[in-house]
């Protein structure tokens, strides 16, 4: 297995174990839909399928370094496209494909303009979107059918890279923007893997149960390259179903015993919320090890509401991780320790918002705040919270993280404009603070509001406004307006209800002013109720703040 004291070992991500170990018989991927039979991939036909794929990639003449966008929806052949490409020597990239959620016509416009910026060779598809697609785009579009490839070819028939090459991009998600590729070469990635593992204390009998998108790191990372890579089984399933049936994670642990998932903090809130109980009859899911919180705000009520929930299933506090991730360091800088609940830090929210510092109190204090912590950093990583200026500033003071490791990004693929820091520090947009070795996230600072000299962050107000009646949760969105007359921003509210009814609406409206003037030290300038077609959310499903105030700031000059 890859460990930091195995890492020497290993130059390319083409030997990980899905590709080379032993036992071909083994399964490496157990892919799961609904309302058909598992399907067991055997690390024998992982390799038939992937060098197939290659060997089609070649024969449409792709060149080692040429880039690939795979945009599938998430299947199987979708994961055989991304390796089949490596091992042509091309570089890949997982591309969310166009679903009911996204804008069409901003799908298309950032395909084109990714495809011109990037100099995309090609882009995979499905064959229904193939002709679609190539409408719109100046590259070669190629479906399933056009992919089709004698799976005789020998693995050993494609060159070896070299550790230092780029082996995939991980694009950002948005609504706009998705042309900004994470460049990562193999040596990072495997670097990230070896103490991510470590951090985990991964083990052989682990299994790695997910249903995250591909095209986001957390899904890409932890939940595809790690097991592959690890030889250690993973139980795939797509995320739209996993949307429309939370509970198909509950049944896969159980049918395999699965000790490691990854969700985002939203996820804790579906499964508690939408799974209904005769679902869960006769489950366990005592055989986890972690589920591990990533790449939203940790919040501390949806770690209750999960426990509560899923306790007699087997659910324990200390199976509930966390980690704080980015794209640029391959994925994880921090990970709480497996067995072990997460810190808790009790702190005043009203220090932590006229004074940027987290002041520790008691839990019975009128302004106590739970922040969840995100663990001590993964060996090889480092960490520094800075001030505006860029200096260091002491524990429990909050201000913009900066991260250093060995397995940060070679660059942001064919875009100059956007160089690395000199220095080796990335600084992150992140805001947070230290304490006691352990990182605590508070909030992105381009989302921060400055409301009369306090800082307010979003994501605080959005999860007081989730729990008010009619609001459907998950589905709130605040953001600061500068106003020129009153010299500061004002606080405005998009949130997404349940009923249509003016009278039902004005109360909603009342309660969430209400409720965020009582459980927070601001106050609601705009609140705007929407029904379920005005949000916007970003591809990888998360409410895209900048987007949707730009759009109420369209909808106010219009009148």
């Amino acid at each position: 297995m890859l460990t930091l004291a195995t890492r020497s070992h290993t130059r390319t991500l083409l030997e990980a174990a899905a590709l080379t170990a032993p036992d071909a018989d083994q399964p490496a991927i157990i892919y799961l839909e609904t309302d058909h039979e598992p399907q067991v991939i055997t690390r024998a036909h992982f390799r038939q399928q992937t060098a197939a794929y290659a060997a089609a990639l070649r024969g449409r003449g792709v060149q080692p370094r040429d880039l690939v966008v795979i945009a599938h929806t998430q299947n199987l052949e979708s994961i055989y496209a991304f390796w089949g490409a490596m091992l042509v020597g091309a570089i890949p990239s997982m591309f969310p494909t166009l679903t009911e959620k996204l804008d069409p016509a901003i799908y298309m416009e950032n395909m084109a303009e990714l495809a011109r910026l990037s100099d995309v060779r090609a882009i995979l598809t499905t064959d229904a979107f193939a002709l679609t697609l190539a409408a719109h785009v100046p590259c070669a579009v190629w479906g399933t059918s056009d992919l089709q490839a004698d799976s005789a070819d020998a693995l050993t028939a494609f060159p070896a890279p070299s550790p230092d090459e780029i082996a995939f991009l991980q694009h950002s998600s948005g609504t706009t923007g998705l042309q900004k590729g994470v460049a990562l070469a193999h040596d990072a990635v495997l670097n990230q893997l070896a103490a991510y593992s470590d951090a985990l204390a991964l083990r052989d009998d682990d299994v790695l149960v997910s249903w995250l998108p591909l095209y986001h790191d957390m899904g890409l990372i932890a939940g595809f390259l790690l097991p592959l890579v690890q030889g250690i089984p993973l139980v795939l399933m797509s995320p739209f179903d996993w949307v429309q049936h939370p509970a198909m994670l509950f049944r896969a642990i159980h049918a395999y015993r699965g000790t490691l998932c990854w969700l985002p903090n939203f996820a804790y809130n579906h499964c508690a919320r939408r799974i209904r109980d005769r679902d869960l009859e006769g489950l366990s899911a005592a055989s986890m090890r972690l589920f591990v919180n990533c790449s939203e705000p940790v919040r501390h009520d949806s770690h209750q509401q999960f426990l509560s929930r899923f306790a007699p299933l087997g659910v324990t506090a200390a199976m509930l991780g966390v980690s704080y991730a980015m794209a640029e360091n391959t994925f994880a800088v921090t990970q709480t320790p497996p067995g072990v609940p997460a810190r808790l830090d009790i702190i005043d929210r009203d220090v932590l918002t006229h004074e940027n510092r987290a002041l520790p109190v008691a839990a019975d204090h009128p302004a106590a705040q739970v922040r969840v912590s995100c663990g001590p950093l993964i060996a090889h990583s480092e960490a520094r919270v800075l001030d505006a200026e860029g200096n260091p500033l002491p524990d429990r003071q909050v201000g913009e993280i900066a991260v250093r490791s060995d397995c940060m990004l070679t660059g942001y693929y064919r875009r100059p404009d956007l160089p690395l820091p000199a220095d080796g520090w990335y600084r992150t947009g992140d805001r947070g603070y230290r304490a006691a070795d352990e990182l605590y996230i508070v909030g992105r600072s381009k989302d921060l509001i400055i409301n009369a000299g306090k800082n307010v962050y979003p994501q605080d107000i959005e999860a007081i406004a989730n729990h008010v009646p009619n609001v459907v949760p998950g589905r709130a969105v605040c953001f600061g307006v500068p106003d020129e007359r009153e010299g500061t921003e004002l606080i405005a509210l998009v949130a997404e209800v349940r009923t249509q009814d003016p009278a039902e609406q004005r109360q909603v409206g009342a309660a969430l002013r209400q409720a965020v003037a009582a459980q927070s030290s601001v106050t609601l300038t705009y609140v705007k109720l929407v029904d379920d077609r005005w949000l916007i959310k970003t591809s990888s499903g998360k409410i895209a703040r900048a987007a949707n105030r730009d759009k109420w700031l369209r909808e106010q000059e219009q009148g």
